[in-house]
């Protein structure tokens, strides 16, 4: 009996030790939006030249959902590459993390930018009263960085999404609407030949090659341990796709991941001298054997770009002929 019952105990400790383990790790969750809850639209990196009509119609869009918003002071400014200076950048977006009256962050546009002004802004406020960030391309800044504060974040459409055909992006706006209302998440899609089956549950991560690439070595790289990783990518030559993937190899990006979620990557560009090897077969090079690999995920630089909750624990089921991803509430 004696036996038994310490037997019991030992199982009990160490259930209460992975519980709390998952607890420990388990993100904050902003509140939800709801009619009457206001948006900030801001722009965190690239210049917003002559789109004007564009941030009108991303604005009618929200309002015709029972929200508000309010643009940033700087948001039209002329920064060269960037929409205003560093420090113009800095204060539209701080605004609207101390503001406790927006619930939303939501960028205007990427580009690039947002890395310049990621260590200028003061998180304190933010921690107290968390709110959804909401964007993708350069906003992977945000969302490695806030992951690592212990906050959800959305990858998702941003203002300037809205110049896609209306047509194409009609499930795009469908899965981003759902994330800001915290209605249930979940997209099944056809298989490809590359995937790799398997089951896996873990909390989703990732975002932009390039930025998460560029925030290794700094307080903003991701822990991806146990965790699914997702990666997208646009405009690039695939020895330079080929480069980041080995940088996040030797960084450990991939020793111990659960699974692999491969996004749009679109418009690569074509070397002189042919690489002679596949995007997918790259990804497949760096990643370990046993573990699910999802291919062709709508999201990333196309008009179909579904919403991601970052930092939320994902069920992700790749078949010989299906593929699902079920957000877990």
């Amino acid at each position: 009996m004696k036996i038994k019952s310490v037997f019991t105990i030992i199982i009990l400790m160490i259930f209460s030790s992975i519980n709390g383990q998952e607890k420990k790790n388990k993100l904050i969750t902003p509140p939800y939006l709801q009619k009457g809850d206001t948006i900030a639209i801001v722009a965190p990196a690239g210049i917003l030249k002559n789109r004007q009509a564009t941030i009108k119609k991303a604005k009618n869009l929200i309002e015709s959902w029972g929200l508000f918003v309010v643009l940033g002071d700087n948001l039209f400014k002329n920064g060269h590459h960037f929409a205003g200076s560093d420090m113009e950048r800095t204060s539209d977006f701080q605004k609207a993390l101390d503001n406790p009256h927006i619930k939303a962050i939501w960028a205007a546009r990427g580009g690039y930018g947002s890395v310049r002004i990621l260590d200028k802004l003061n998180y304190e406020k933010f921690k107290k009263n968390p709110k959804w960030i909401i964007g993708y391309s350069d906003i992977t800044a945000f969302h490695n960085h806030i992951n690592n504060i212990g906050v959800e974040t959305i990858h998702g459409m941003m203002a300037t999404s809205l110049e896609e055909n209306p047509e194409e992006i009609i499930e795009t706006i469908v899965s981003f609407k759902k994330a800001l209302f915290g209605q249930k998440i979940y997209y099944n899609i056809p298989s490809s030949e590359f995937n790799k089956k398997g089951i896996v549950e873990g909390q989703l991560v990732g975002g932009n090659l390039a930025i998460l690439s560029s925030m290794l070595g700094s307080e903003s790289q991701l822990n991806t341990n146990g965790k699914v990783l997702f990666i997208e990518e646009i405009g690039e030559y695939k020895y330079s796709i080929d480069r980041m993937l080995q940088s996040l190899k030797r960084a450990g990006y991939f020793e111990n991941v659960s699974g692999l979620i491969v996004g749009n990557f679109s418009s690569i560009k074509k070397n002189s001298t042919k690489w002679g090897s596949s995007i997918e077969q790259l990804i497949l090079d760096v990643v370990p054997k046993n573990i699910p690999v999802l291919f062709d995920f709508p999201a990333g630089h196309k008009a179909d770009n579904r919403a991601l909750i970052f930092g939320r624990k994902v069920k992700l089921s790749v078949g010989s002929k299906q593929a699902s991803m079920i957000f877990k509430e």
